[in-house]
């Protein structure tokens, strides 16, 4: 996730977070069971698809925080 990604975090809605987060899910268990098969040759991806994920969690958190 690029810097001008996670600024354009902040303009969005919750219900576009979840949507990301759930995606970003998606495409982490993609990941993953690319590598359990031997498909994937960079193993970095499933890093930065966890960081991303926390990134998600960590705005939406912030959103519910202040909406109350």
């Amino acid at each position: 996730m690029k810097l001008r990604d996670k600024k354009d975090l902040i303009n969005k809605s919750t219900t576009e977070l979840r949507q990301m987060l759930k995606e970003a899910r998606k495409s982490l268990f993609d990941i993953q069971m690319d590598k359990a098969l031997g498909k994937n040759k960079n193993t970095r991806l499933e890093f930065w698809k966890r960081k991303e994920i926390s990134y998600l969690l960590t705005h939406l958190a912030r959103k519910e925080q202040t909406n109350g």
